[in-house]
């Protein structure tokens, strides 16, 4: 069966035969997708995280075809029913869909019209109007009152019946239909109330299903789910009519046979087959759109999880609000909280010039480099505040500000961690630590925090919330182990994200460090409790010691290719000390693994430590936009061009941050002169962007834009 799905999946990702095996046996053997990907590339021939991921998705899939097939031969060799011809069938299927519509007719039926009738002995009347021959003639012989059949009409409608439901359960028709109906049918909707205001779009609605983006799709299934709409699948019957009557044509047939056949599969079609594929055709949508939508938020979430950190600053971080005040929260170039304190400068107490002192006294008091605030609740008035601040004379230079996302910051200041790290805190300020730890460290900050609640997805909360948390999940963790953690610093959160760590295990390493002080080598970490073999073959790569006395122990070069990155030095005649001081030479590696009896993957990556060593990977996407000024709407003119930052990318379009108190919607069609498949294709999250204002309705907030230039990737 293994050799089987590997020919699967070979064909599916265009990839070899033998790297699909080996890689579905390093799965099997419990190697996480990070470790794989990092330190087995020679195995699966430098497969991404991406792809990795995408072969683990079809080895489930395919797994679950293969097992849903045994099965279904198994079932039909105990009925007795496998036929050669069956059996072909059941061999060749390559869906589950395919293998449910061979065993439809043979699967026990609960109680139906057609098991009525066979019970009734009307099978055999069935079969003879199939062959054409007179129905009247043969039905009356079918009337017995003692078997419940009073009548010719009654004979009749059972043969219907039996004839409706084989038409329902023949694999090719259903098959032949449900292509029809993908390419033909339509989905309408209409609303269900007459005061009904939301879903204007959708109060008469109609478009080809092949043509349904995803995020229609979703907006339909919330309006329908909330009663705000009718939705059903429409077409045309005369597309569908000669494709049934096509099923039962036989030469010769004579008219009143015709006639009960004709009746029959109207009844089969409307009563079986179109509820059936239409549930079928709705599912398979769904799941489309929700794929789609998992997807988009899994882009969205990796880029803000890579948003470069801002290393060696003070950050003063404000959770704006209105009548219980912002709340400020310093913290050091290590995220430790300095101080705390509340402002009102916003309404309905409006005391400007109180807050002005306040936040210079903390900014001169701390040194601080930055400021951070949350684009919540008051978040535009707050920025405007900061804005007139920093442009006071009396404010140094160097103080900017920069708009950041607190989508969760509210979720990790209930949570129990909020409690446990910041007891003394109420839940205000600590989201105002959390927004200051986004700009120092987004990475650090943002694991602490259910990636359902970060908020840049589509049509989050209607997709399946098991499928999506498993997506950004895997997100999280390999976005964490690109980048590596400092096992001295990082907290349990981010250390539990790490390859083959767990959260007690995570535990076991920050307690090891308290009582014992700091790692000094990665050695050292075979001494923390319930670290085995298997688990420290897996992290030991992603742990970091910035300050260790081995060089190698500051990089991403695995402990088991420790001897192997020695051997690689002396033969590119550099010593540790010259790391990072002089470059080092650019060789031949297929040359040098030959020497060196080494694989090629894994002596590219140890030269590229060699060349950058302790390289954070973050730094080259788009960093942080700090500002000094604040526009508003109003100072917004059709034509104008500004700069901006992406915050959010949905399948039809990017919205923009442009430091006004709306962002502005980037249409897909205005992203590019060509045609656009995705957004995703032309901007990612983070992205700096330079737009121009296609319309504006300041009464609405409503700001199009057109995309100029993209100025970081």
């Amino acid at each position: 069966m293994v050799d089987k799905i590997c020919a699967y999946i070979s064909r599916d990702l265009d990839l070899k035969n033998k790297q699909v095996a080996e890689t579905v046996k390093l799965l099997e053997e419990g190697n996480t997708v990070p470790f794989i990907a990092r330190y087995r590339k020679e195995q699966t021939g430098g497969l991404t995280d991406e792809q990795l991921r995408q072969l683990s998705d079809l080895l489930v899939l395919y797994r679950n075809l293969e097992n849903t097939r045994d099965n279904i031969y198994k079932l039909l060799s105990r009925q007795g029913v496998l036929t050669e011809e069956l059996e072909k069938a059941v061999q060749d299927a390559s869906s589950v869909t395919e293998l449910e519509d061979i065993y439809r007719p043979y699967r026990p039926k609960r109680r139906t019209r057609a098991t009525v009738a066979r019970n009734k002995g009307l099978e055999p009347l069935a079969a003879s109007i199939k062959q054409g021959e007179d129905p009247e003639e043969e039905g009356t012989s079918y009337v017995d009152p003692e078997k419940e059949v009073n009548s010719l009409e009654e004979a009749l409608q059972g043969a219907r019946d039996i004839i409706a439901e084989e038409l329902s359960d023949d694999p090719e028709i259903r098959k032949k239909l449900r292509s029809l109906l993908w390419k033909k049918a339509e989905l309408a909707t209409e609303k269900t109330r007459e005061d009904e205001e939301a879903y204007l779009m959708y109060h008469q609605f109609q478009e080809p299903v092949k043509k349904l983006p995803s995020h229609r799709v979703l907006a339909i299934n919330r309006g329908e789910k909330e009663g705000c709409l009718k939705v059903n699948l429409q077409i045309s019957e005369e597309d569908i009519h000669p494709l049934l009557e096509s099923f039962y044509t036989q030469e010769g047939i004579c008219q009143p046979a015709a006639l009960q056949i004709r009746r029959a599969l109207k009844d089969g079609w409307k009563r079986l087959l179109f509820p059936s594929l239409e549930r079928e055709l709705r599912q398979e949508l769904n799941e489309k759109a929700e794929e789609q939508a998992i997807t988009v938020f899994k882009k969205n979430l990796n880029r803000i999880l890579l948003t470069p950190p801002v290393p060696d600053k003070t950050i003063l971080g404000l959770d704006p609000g209105y009548r219980t005040g912002c709340k400020l929260a310093c913290v050091d170039a290590t995220g430790k909280l300095l101080e705390t304190s509340v402002i009102y400068p916003l309404p309905p107490q409006n005391r400007k010039e109180e807050s002005y002192k306040t936040v210079k006294g903390l900014l001169d008091k701390h040194g601080v480099d930055a400021i951070a605030i949350g684009n919540g609740t008051g978040g535009r008035e707050a920025e405007e505040f900061i804005g007139d601040l920093i442009q006071k004379e009396e404010i140094e230079d160097g103080v900017q500000y920069s708009v950041v996302s607190e989508a969760g910051a509210s979720v990790y200041s209930a949570s129990p961690l909020g409690k446990e790290e910041f007891s003394d805190l109420d839940v205000a300020e600590r989201s105002a630590v959390s927004i200051a730890r986004r700009v120092l460290d987004p990475l650090a900050e943002l694991v602490k925090i259910d990636p359902c609640s970060i908020g840049v997805g589509q049509y989050q909360h209607d997709v399946n919330q098991g499928r999506l948390q498993e997506a950004l999940d895997q997100v999280v963790e390999d976005c964490v182990n690109r980048v590596g953690v400092n096992v001295n610093t990082a907290s349990v959160p981010l250390l539990e994200r790490v390859a083959g760590i767990n959260k007690s295990l995570a535990g076991n390493l920050v307690e090891y460090r308290e009582v014992n002080g700091p790692f000094n080598f990665r050695e050292e970490l075979w001494q923390v409790s319930r670290m085995g073999p298997a688990t420290f073959k897996q992290c030991a790569g992603f742990l970091r010691i910035p300050d260790g006395q081995n060089y190698l122990d500051r990089s991403a070069v695995h402990p088991e290719s420790y001897e192997l990155a020695h051997r690689f030095l002396k033969y590119l005649k550099i010593t540790p000390e010259e790391l990072g001081k002089t470059p080092v030479p650019d060789v031949d590696v297929d040359k040098a693994a030959e020497t060196l009896e080494a694989g090629k993957y894994t002596l590219s990556d140890i030269l590229e430590e060699f060349k950058k060593p302790g390289r954070d990977p973050r730094e080259n996407m788009p960093r942080p936009v700090f500002r000094k000024g604040v526009l508003k709407i109003e100072d917004l003119q059709k034509g104008m061009e500004l700069e901006g930052v992406v915050r959010n990318v949905v399948d039809f379009g990017a919205f923009v941050d442009l430091g006004v108190h709306q962002d502005g919607l980037i249409h897909i069609s205005r992203l590019s002169d060509e045609f656009v498949r995705h957004p995703l294709e032309v901007v990612n999250v983070g992205d700096i962007v330079k737009v121009s204002i296609e319309e504006l309705e300041v009464e609405r907030k409503r700001i199009s834009l057109a995309l100029l230039e993209t100025k970081s990737k």
